[in-house]
């Protein structure tokens, strides 16, 4: 059973995924996640998820912060896992990997967790990354295996929680074979797009930023896709520089390839990362990307690092901005190149296999 709290972003593409993988191979599986999150797209994903989920898709509520709220929620998953009885129990994101260790070792189930930033994300000199650090070095006892998406994540985790005395691996993200098509973009009538939920460690500021100071040098258009908690701050900012001509904030779109049509240029400006989804499908659909050196993106871009960008420096996202607008034809040779390079490298079914023999290995290591 996988366990997450938001169905929206990349985690939930991957518990998708790898859900409807896993039941491809055989394996029951079922769904736990949060009930106000995800709007109608998420309603309608997981309905869709219903016939692979033999054990079931499953919604309560879950608050994004931690409390009394999470006990709440841990009880009301109880007699559901009761009834499905898994031998897994995977947590996904920092909500799902504390309610799988919190309960798998009350019933005769294992647990699993797989980061996907998480509390790798926060610093170990702030309160709150104290405090997360904490509660996850006391959950180590609990935890029967660890999968990375990506060496980032493993070597953040081994750093700041520190050695593992239970499996672990790395398994990297994968997309479908239809996605490496390159995707036709003649009728692109913005210059850059930002696909992603609307936070501040998304980069989001340092884009606005960047493209107010090229309006005063040319014309550039900007689309910014997505929502989240720092939608109405993002407005303000992007009125107070004067930008609202050049700029517009749309509401989030299923698939994010239909997003990216509509631009001549991917942005993915991230203060810190996991493994996300966006930049491996916009290279993999041959867009033009320009994204920041955080996380496993190095890792997907290989031999191609150099072309990564400071994280939090909307100077150099300027410049790298700019770039792309005085020869698009560099760029989109930069992309072809990219595409061929992660073609055969990131398949879904390849992580959906390791994960499903990682759990074989844990379950022999009980």
């Amino acid at each position: 059973v996988h366990v997450f709290r938001a169905a929206v972003g990349g985690l939930f593409r991957h518990v998708r995924d790898l859900a409807t993988e896993q039941s491809n191979a055989g394996v029951d599986v079922g769904i736990i996640c949060d009930s106000s999150t995800g709007g109608d797209t998420a309603s309608n994903v997981l309905e869709s998820l219903k016939g692979p989920c033999r054990l079931g898709v499953h919604r309560i509520a879950m608050r994004r912060t931690p409390g009394l709220s999470d006990f709440l929620a841990a009880k009301s998953m109880r007699p559901i896992l009761n009834t499905l009885t898994p031998d897994i129990i995977h947590g996904h994101g920092a909500k799902g990997a504390a309610y799988a260790r919190l309960l798998a070792p009350t019933m005769p189930a294992t647990a699993v967790f797989t980061p996907h930033g998480g509390v790798l994300h926060y610093s170990a000199t702030s309160l709150a990354g104290r405090v997360y650090i904490t509660l996850e070095r006391l959950l180590k006892r609990r935890t029967g295996g660890v999968i990375f998406e990506s060496e980032f994540a493993r070597q953040g985790y081994l750093q700041k929680i520190g050695p593992t005395s239970f499996p672990e691996c790395v398994v990297q993200n994968g997309l479908y074979t239809h996605e490496f098509s390159r995707l036709p973009r003649d009728d692109a009538d913005f210059d850059f797009i930002f696909v992603g939920e609307l936070r501040e460690l998304k980069g989001i500021f340092q884009l606005a930023e960047a493209t107010a100071a090229i309006r005063r040098l040319r014309p550039v258009r900007l689309l910014i896709v997505g929502a989240g908690a720092e939608e109405g701050r993002l407005r303000a900012r992007i009125e107070e520089l004067g930008a609202g001509d050049s700029i517009v904030v749309s509401p989030p779109v299923h698939p994010a390839t239909a997003a990216f049509a509509r631009a001549r240029c991917v942005v993915v400006p991230s203060l810190h990362e996991s493994f996300p989804y966006i930049v491996l499908e916009a290279l993999a659909a041959g867009v033009p990307v320009i994204a920041t050196s955080v996380g496993g993106i190095p890792e997907m871009f290989g031999p191609f690092a150099k072309q990564l960008i400071r994280a939090g420096d909307p100077d150099d996202l300027e410049q790298a901005m700019l770039a792309i607008l005085d020869d698009p034809g560099a760029a989109e040779a930069r992309a072809q190149a990219l595409r061929e390079h992660i073609k055969e490298r990131f398949r879904v079914e390849a992580m959906a296999r390791k994960t499903i023999d990682f759990y074989r290995e844990v379950l022999r290591a009980r």
